[in-house]
């Protein structure tokens, strides 16, 4: 490894192409892909260039770029989707398609750029490595707030392999988040930097990581929740969502895949679940025929969750201050309805406007109003649930009212927009790690896929594939005690990365003079 990172340039641009290369690469191991050992390479890789940026003020700078140029390719090759949205609006956005990954990427680098240059003011060797995974850690909380947030993709989020594999490497999240876990990851790859000593901790570190997953994983569950979910999955094109006469033939669609999934339910009570603004053009808020036409639907299950549209008024106007939510009902099985809940994360550009861009671009005409927070929603009959919508899935720490704390969770959301890509799949690896954070099973219907239950450990029960119509019935399975991630959140891994980074200056006052 030594004699491999030795040949990695120094000096000038080439340092800065030989940084984005290397953040290229590290998108390898991001979902669907999961080719983590190339993190082996790569973040030693880049603490090579930190160690070689320099000394004073112009080594920190150097160090930052470098940084930059890291994240930049990181992001470039992990957000590449984003373009699909753009494209069905190529008439009036052709202009930005070129621009909008390259000017995200820019600003999600600044928050690798940051660690990337205060690490080089401490110590070379395993206090370097500790600094940089912890400041790498707090960065990646900030983003999480800065603006209205975005979160995604995560370093921790590489262990979320669909399979056996995944479900033991991603346990250690009920414990630290998924934050808790990039910084284990940072740990971990930058290890080989030390020599064989490194190598062989990251080996041992591994293995003991595995062996808590895997021990989680055999403790016992309780009964079941006593209810079948019917996930529905209508696979509407986010080009003919708001076309009248498709989405009447889709309300219709959602309404027999419905009653197939009841009926797979049997005499079994259950529960079904639409997606995202499944419901358009027909207002459930307002709308007591479209209501009635799923109760019968849905007969004799004891409700129905679907997405929707709302209005401040209940009916649209013209009135500004007659807000729209994009929002969850919680319908009782006889049309009435028990609860609403409102996305409180808004997607930027698709939501609404930032203020704090400059350019007016937003892919969707108008302005949703924020929802209050996380709530829980209740029906008859129906253990408690929290609502995710959409973009929501992608925020630990943000996704349960753990005052109020629910039963399960149940994302819905509309991936249309991103194709088949890996989007849609970095999301969902994104909901089932909040299962495993929450300790609550998560049932997720998406409009063109991929819809998808998990237990409160992260495993799947089984899922339906991008691109065709169809519904899930899967039994609700038990929730688990609250997990220390759920109790305190966002403070563990916050607490572990303040560690870290104290680890890493503690006796280097000195070096800190260069800022």
């Amino acid at each position: 490894m030594r004699a491999l990172l030795a040949r990695v340039p120094f000096e000038g641009g080439r340092a800065n192409l030989t940084a984005c290369v290397l953040g290229l690469l590290s998108a390898l191991a991001l979902p669907p892909l999961h080719v983590i050992p190339v993190l082996f390479l790569t973040i030693p890789g880049l603490l090579r260039l930190i160690d070689g940026a320099g000394g004073g003020r112009r080594g920190v700078m150097a160090a930052g770029r470098r940084g930059f140029w890291f994240g930049f390719g990181l992001h470039l090759v992990g957000l590449y989707w984003i373009t699909e949205a753009i494209l069905l609006e190529s008439s009036r956005y052709w202009w930005f398609v070129p621009l909008a990954v390259p000017a995200l990427s820019m600003l999600l680098a600044l928050f690798i750029a940051v660690p990337c240059a205060a690490a080089r003011a401490v110590a070379p060797g395993w206090r370097r490595v500790a600094f940089l995974a912890g400041a790498w850690v707090l960065c990646d909380l900030a983003r999480q707030f800065i603006g209205t947030g975005f979160p995604w993709n995560p370093l921790g989020s590489v262990w979320a392999i669909p399979g056996a594999m995944g479900d033991v490497m991603i346990q250690p999240a009920a414990w630290v988040g998924t934050p808790g876990l990039t910084l284990a990851t940072v740990l971990l790859a930058g290890l080989p930097s030390l020599g064989w000593r490194g190598s062989a901790a990251a080996c041992v570190a591994l293995a003991a990581w595995a062996a808590a997953g895997a021990a989680r994983l055999r403790e016992p569950d309780g009964p079941g929740q006593g209810i079948d979910v019917v996930l529905v999955q209508g696979n509407v094109a986010q080009g003919q969502k708001w076309d009248r006469t498709v989405a009447e033939a889709a309300f219709r669609r959602h309404l027999a895949l419905s009653a197939q999934g009841v009926a797979a339910a049997g005499a079994r009570p259950s529960v079904v679940v639409w997606p995202e603004t499944a419901s358009a053009p027909f207002l459930l808020q307002s709308d007591v025929a479209a209501r009635e036409a799923i109760a019968q639907a849905i007969a004799p299950a004891r409700g129905a969750i679907i997405g929707t549209l709302t209005f401040t008024s209940g009916l649209p106007s013209s009135d500004p201050a007659n807000e729209p939510f994009n929002s969850m009902v919680a319908m009782r099985k006889d049309g009435s309805i028990a609860g609403l809940y409102d996305k409180w994360h808004l997607v930027p550009f698709g939501e609404y406007a930032p203020t704090w861009v400059p350019l007016a671009i937003q892919i969707v005409p108008g302005h949703f109003g924020f929802g209050k927070g996380p709530s829980t929603l209740r029906l008859p009959d129906v253990p408690a649930f929290g609502g995710l919508i959409c973009y929501e899935a992608i925020f630990p720490g943000q996704v349960a009212d753990e005052a109020d704390r629910p039963d399960w969770l149940v994302n819905i959301t509309n991936d249309a927009w991103f194709g088949n890509s890996t989007g849609p799949r970095q999301h969902l690896a994104a909901a089932r790690l909040r299962a495993v954070e929450e300790g609550l099973p998560l049932m997720r219907a998406a409009n063109t896929g991929i819809t998808a239950g998990f237990d409160a450990r992260g495993r799947e029960l089984g899922r339906l594939a991008m691109g065709v119509a169809g519904e899930l019935t899967l039994a609700l399975p038990p929730a688990r005690p609250v997990t220390s991630f759920a109790h305190l959140g966002l403070a563990i891994p916050g607490l572990l990365a303040f560690t870290a980074m104290a680890a890493g200056i503690r006796g280097r006052r000195q070096a800190w003079l260069c800022f």
